[in-house]
Order: C-alpha cells, then sequence, then structure tokens
C-alpha cells in the first residue's frame, strides 16, 4: 500500500519544498519577536508528547518569568485569539489548552489560529508575557521561534519515516534544519551512550543543533469522581482505559505493568465524546470480570469531558486520570539551554 501512495507523498513534498522556498527567499513574510518564544513542534502527524513538553517548560519557567502558552485550540467552536478564563471550556478554547488553564495557576493561556497576532496580543497586552511558548507550531511557517525545539519519538524516528499519506510526516525531513534543539522523546530510561550516538547519527543533527533524550514519567493516579476518591487505584487488579490520543501504546504498556488485567477503547486524537461513547465505555467497564477494577483516562480526555453532560454517568464506576510528564536524561544541560536562550531575550524595563 505504501508503495502506491508515495506518488502521492512525492507530490506532497514538491509543494512543501516550494513553500520552504518562498519563505526562505523572503517573497512569503515570517514575523519573528524581541522577547522570547519558544516553539514545541514535530515533524509528525502527532505522538510525540507535545503536551508534556511544554508543561516541562512551564514548570522551569514560570517561577522566574510571566509565561503563556498558545495553541490553535485543536477542536473547538470558537474562532480568533481567545483568552482562557475560570468559565473556558473545550469548546471554547480545546482540550489542551484547558488542561494548562486548569493545571497551572498565574500563566496566560491562550489560542489563535493566527499565531503572529497570537504571539503579539500576549507580548504587547497590558499584563503583557515574558515568554511565549508555541505548542505545536513548527510548521507555522509565518510565524519565526527564537527557538525551536523539534520532537521525535524514539520508536518512530522522522529520519525513519515518510510524508503523508505513504508515512506519517506532516513536513519534509529537511525541515529539521530548523530546529535549535531536537529532543527524542519516550526513551527508555536506561539508554546507553553508545545507543544514544547511534541514534543522533541517524538524525544527522547540524553543528549547531543540540541533541537530548526525554523519558515519560506518570504520576499517581487522579480521581475524577466520588467513586474514584473512595478507592486506592493502587489496590485494583483490572482497568479499562479510554482515550483519544495520537499514540496510545506507551500509555497501555503503563498499566499492563501495574494490573493483571487491561482492556482499552481508543478513539481519535482530539475525540469528542458522544452519549454513545459512555454507554459503550461503560458496558465494557461492566463485562470486566474482576471485582476489583477501575476506569482510567488521560488528562487531555479529561479536559474534553470536564464540562459533559455525560460525565455523571460514571457515577458510580470509579474514574482516573494518568498524568504524565517527562523527565530528561541531561536535565541540568537541557534547563541551561532554555533558560541562556530566554535570561537573554528578556528586556528589562
Amino acid at each position: 500500500m505504501r508503495i502506491l501512495l508515495l506518488p502521492i507523498a512525492f507530490l506532497y513534498h514538491i509543494v512543501l519544498t516550494i513553500r520552504h522556498k518562498l519563505y526562505d527567499w523572503r517573497i512569503l513574510k515570517s514575523t519573528g519577536f524581541e522577547k522570547p518564544v519558544i516553539c514545541v513542534g514535530n515533524l509528525n502527524l502527532g505522538g510525540t508528547g507535545k503536551t508534556p513538553h511544554t508543561e516541562y517548560l512551564i514548570n522551569m519557567l514560570k517561577g522566574n518569568y510571566r509565561v503563556a502558552t498558545l495553541s490553535r485550540g485543536y477542536g473547538r467552536k470558537t474562532k480568533g485569539f481567545q483568552m482562557a478564563d475560570s468559565q473556558s471550556t473545550y469548546e471554547s478554547i480545546g482540550d489542551e489548552p484547558l488542561q494548562y488553564s486548569k493545571k497551572f495557576q498565574g500563566i496566560m493561556v491562550a489560542v489563535d489560529e493566527d499565531r503572529v497576532n497570537g504571539t503579539r496580543e500576549l507580548l504587547y497586552s497590558p499584563n503583557n508575557a515574558d515568554v511565549v511558548l508555541l505548542d505545536d507550531a513548527f510548521q507555522h511557517l509565518r510565524i519565526k521561534a527564537g527557538l525551536n525545539i523539534l520532537l521525535t519519538e524514539y520508536q518512530h524516528l522522522y529520519c525513519d519515516d515518510f510524508l503523508f499519506p505513504a508515512g506519517t510526516l506532516r513536513d519534509v525531513k529537511s525541515a529539521a534544519r530548523r530546529a535549535h534543539i531536537i529532543v527524542v522523546s519516550k526513551s527508555p530510561q536506561a539508554l546507553s551512550e553508545d545507543e544514544k550516538q547511534m541514534i543522533i547519527k541517524e538524525l544527522k543533527p547540524t553543528k549547531e543543533q543540540k541533541v537530548f533524550f526525554s523519558t515519560l514519567e506518570y504520576a499517581d493516579f487522579a480521581p475524577l469522581n466520588a467513586s474514584a476518591g473512595s478507592l486506592d487505584a493502587k489496590t485494583a487488579e483490572s482497568a479499562l482505559l479510554f482515550c483519544g490520543i495520537a499514540n496510545p501504546k506507551p500509555l497501555i504498556d503503563k498499566l499492563k505493568q501495574q494490573f493483571k488485567q487491561v482492556e482499552a477503547i481508543t478513539f481519535g486524537d482530539h475525540h469528542a465524546y458522544a452519549e454513545a461513547d459512555i454507554h459503550r465505555i461503560l458496558d465494557r467497564f461492566e463485562n470486566l470480570g474482576n471485582a476489583k477494577k477501575i476506569i482510567v483516562t488521560t488528562e487531555k480526555d479529561a479536559a474534553r469531558l470536564a464540562n459533559s453532560p455525560y460525565l455523571c454517568q460514571f457515577e458510580t464506576a470509579p474514574l482516573y486520570d494518568l498524568p504524565v510528564g517527562v523527565r530528561f536524561h541531561e536535565e541540568e544541560k537541557f534547563n541551561e539551554e532554555i533558560l541562556k536562550y530566554v535570561r537573554e531575550n528578556t528586556h528589562h524595563g
């Protein structure tokens, strides 16, 4: 099948290459900013871990800088620039921005399909931000981030992939040259220096590019309803996972390490849950054999369900989300790269 799709991918390659050249030759305009603007993106269609890496940056910076995140707001029903507030919902700003807004107090969270306009609003508004984190804007060439962080998954390096529809790349591999930092995400905790060097050799970074490795790190189960609050998830023997994320495999693998029985219902990325979906989940849960059982979802899915009229249907079923973060193999070096860029581009007074 891939062979049959290669001609379409080749045409896509031509279109993307021309687009890049138009920006390189400045026929199409790219806007930069004097203040720190950091982009977290990838070349793939999803699943590299942009959200936990963005949260890592928020945690690192929020103590000393006024941090703002800017996303497109995928799946929202609004248009233009929207700032998150206490009344925001998945429908108004999208699931990932809602997650940032609920999780981090004191940061600015905004969405705008026009990243240049959104960044300008955040940097030069009355409550202006010191640094803007662009979530998933690597392909948005109209804005020129001061620091581009490109994620590529350990098990699925962009250099081994093909352009869509023959593969999962949404941009040409040569676009990776725009990255200042390349992060190999979802790496094993125990990764030898020899294997790291082999991967770096495959990626062929430029002399200026830094390559880092990160690992997923799961936190404790967080109860989402009263039934979950009265039960210790660690004592359960069976778990039913439901999620709408790009790559659920690492989460499924994590649950299989902890529970005797794990079943999963997966939906498309950013799935909007309907009542029929909830019935399907609860029916499957009811048929799980073990008495000590729980339902698990992701923080992103929980954000989509937060204002759902169907959430109450989980009342008698213990429902949890499982927060995920990242840990860098060379944490101090990575942190210093970020902090150095922000310090050097923060203008006081």
